[in-house]
């Protein structure tokens, strides 16, 4: 008997499970008559299931499984493992070179790929014996998860490996705009520092400190414009706050002026107050150096200690008055030159008002427009929609006049019963609902009830408390014994499982005869090697003695010619030599004519004993169904007797 190996355990664990997955086992006779089994399917969704994972391999970019002389193993087997290269995982394969493998060879190559696909995060899981079983339903799932993740490392791949392209190529090259954007850019560069240098911001003014600290925000910005000469009109807010507050003070005056001239007195008004608050804040100013060492005004007065009070006092006394000059000389602004001219840009301020209006309204009316064409088109379809709902609605009215009358009137009955007891489950869902609400008022008020507990109901609970714990270790232990129990049931189970069962020994029989089978068919050939060897051995001796002869005959036949004694001993020695070839000849004759009878002996001693196996088989086989018929007529006497 031969040993038990572990690559022959997975091999019948894989004749099993093709049993379990659909598959016959079939048997057939080599030319020695060895048994040798042979799978067949029963049914043909293997071959469809191989067919597209074939065309995924091939849509993938594998067209190594084109090839036909290559086995469906080699090809799936050939797919996982590129796919797996692809996505950037190595596994220790070499398929260009290394086909129809041996059954070690294949379960060492599957074991090697099962291994990878958890490091890969594959959602399927696969087992060796079912790729070298070619269980091509549970290969698909994973062999369509390693395509998908082959394209995708390859697009990434691809954006990876053109952006470094292009990074290398911008490290030695560069196109003709790069270099005229780098001789324009230093150029560039350059004339935007020399017009900030030139155009930078500088003071003229610098507030005094005298002068004390501004409180409103607008007048600190405004006396920090001023400091740097700019000088601006205050917010629009503003504007309007003293425009509103001048309104109540010029509206008797401004009755009887025209709304053009009311407009001008206003901006007019706007205006010289802007002047106002502008000179005022320039009186606390004092201007700076232009050069170092310059002495200024302010500096002055301070080294002299002027009276800087009085100075601020009549520089406000002497911008009142300009200011009631101004507000004196505003009846020379209404002349109708000046008026013309405000009116002129009242109406052309009004103008672009109505043309920015005019443009907000075109681009409201093609919204308005695109909205009614998108209506339009809803309308289009819904109406084509309700066309063919008419002609549906129409054709099922005549299905209607053309049915039976009876069932018709029974499936509108039931349609109503079934919408009745979907109005009935709401309506039952709907109190329950308030039921519950109900009773969880109930139990609240219940609870608030119960928290004025007396000394006996404390003592109660808490002796029904110490009860539940008492119980609760007893259900701890309980669950402890029963928890050591499942595990000797466990123990006890795996036992039995390590025992093999009728089935699985038959299986390991069939595996074992292929084993067998192969073991003999590598033995006959080393055998014949051998055989093989020797022949070229016995051949290479004779050849050498031929040639040994045929030398020493060379050597001595100038010698031997020379006198008639020496050629007569020279015949009479190759006499010899041909007589002691002849019998040489008929001795190994001989033995080839008994080599081939005891052959042929043999060979009718083969066909003998294969025509006994052969014999032996169909003894088996009919030995089987008899069996299988005595099972069933055992079993109909039960039922009846049981009957």
């Amino acid at each position: 008997m031969l040993p038990i190996t572990w690559h022959a355990v997975m091999a019948a664990t894989s004749v099993f499970q093709r049993v379990r997955t659909g598959s016959k086992i079939g048997a057939q006779y080599d030319q020695e008559g060895h048994l040798i089994p042979v799978e067949t399917r029963e049914d043909e969704e293997q071959i469809l299931k191989l067919r597209e994972i074939l065309e995924l391999l091939l849509a993938a970019g594998y067209f190594r499984a084109r090839i036909k002389g290559l086995s469906p193993f080699d090809k799936v087997v050939g797919g996982m493992t590129w796919c797996i290269t692809t996505c950037n995982f190595y596994i220790d394969v070499d398929l260009l070179f290394q086909e129809n493998s041996t059954i070690g060879q294949k379960i060492a190559l599957t074991e090697k790929i099962v291994s990878v696909l958890p490091k890969m995060k594959c959602p399927h899981r696969l087992e060796p014996h079912q790729i070298q079983g070619l269980d091509f339903i549970h290969i698909f799932p994973v062999i369509q998860w390693l395509v998908k993740m082959a394209i995708e490392t390859r697009e990434e791949m691809g954006d990876y490996v053109r952006a470094y392209s292009i990074c290398q190529f911008q490290k030695t090259h560069e196109f003709p705009e790069d270099e005229d954007f780098r001789h324009r850019k230093n150029k560039a560069v350059k004339a935007v520092l020399d017009v900030t240098e030139v155009y930078k911001p500088q003071r003229k003014y610098k507030r005094q400190a005298e002068a004390g600290e501004l409180l409103e925000e607008e007048s600190k910005v405004h006396s920090t414009l001023l400091e740097y000469g700019r000088r601006y009109g205050f917010s629009k807010q503003s504007k309007k706050d003293q425009a509103n507050e001048r309104k109540a003070l010029l509206v008797q005056g401004s009755q009887a002026l025209p709304p053009g001239m009311m407009e001008v007195s206003e901006d007019e008004d706007l205006q010289a107050a802007e002047e106002l608050c502008i000179k005022t804040l320039m009186t606390n100013m004092a201007a700076m150096a232009a050069e170092e060492g310059r002495l200024t005004a302010s500096a002055v007065g301070q080294i002299v200690c002027l009276q800087s009070e009085e100075i601020k006092q009549i520089a406000l006394e002497y911008a009142e008055r300009q200011s009631e000059l101004s507000a004196e000389d505003h009846s020379e602004w209404f002349g109708p030159l000046q008026q013309h001219r405000r009116m002129v840009a009242s109406l052309n301020k009004q103008i672009m008002q109505k043309t920015k209006q005019l443009e907000e309204l075109q681009a409201k009316h093609l919204e308005v427009k695109t909205g009614c064409e998108e209506a339009k088109s809803k309308l289009m379809e819904a109406s084509e929609h309700s066309e063919i709902l008419e002609k549906e609605l129409s054709a099922l009215e005549e299905m209607e006049a053309q049915a039976d009358t009876g069932l018709l009137d029974k499936l509108k009955a039931l349609v109503a019963m079934n919408e009745n007891l979907k109005h009935q489950e709401q309506e039952f869902r709907t109190h329950c609902r308030e039921e519950m609400v109900r009773l969880q008022q109930n139990i609240e008020n219940l609870k608030l009830e119960s928290g004025d507990n007396t000394k006996e109901e404390k003592e109660r609970s808490f002796q029904f408390d110490k009860r539940h714990s008492v119980d609760k270790e007893k259900l701890q232990k309980i669950r402890l014994m029963m928890a050591r129990k499942n595990r000797e049931i466990a123990i006890l189970q795996r036992k039995i499982d390590e025992v093999p069962c009728r089935a699985e020994l038959t299986q390991y029989q069939k595996r074992f005869i292929e084993l067998y089978g192969q073991v003999s068919a590598t033995h006959k050939e080393t055998k014949q090697f051998f055989t093989l060897y020797n022949t070229l051995d016995d051949k290479k001796v004779y050849l050498e003695k031929e040639v040994n002869l045929l030398n020493s005959i060379y050597d001595n036949f100038q010698q031997a010619m020379a006198s008639s004694g020496a050629k007569e001993q020279f015949l009479r020695q190759m006499e010899q030599i041909v007589d002691g070839i002849k019998q040489n000849r008929i001795k190994m004759e001989k033995k080839k004519q008994e080599n081939k009878m005891r052959r042929d002996q043999l060979n009718d001693e083969y066909l003998e004993l294969l025509d006994k196996q052969r014999l032996y088989f169909k003894t088996v086989k009919d030995f089987k169904e008899e069996c299988r018929k005595n099972e069933m007529l055992l079993s109909k006497l039960r039922a009846k007797g049981a009957s």
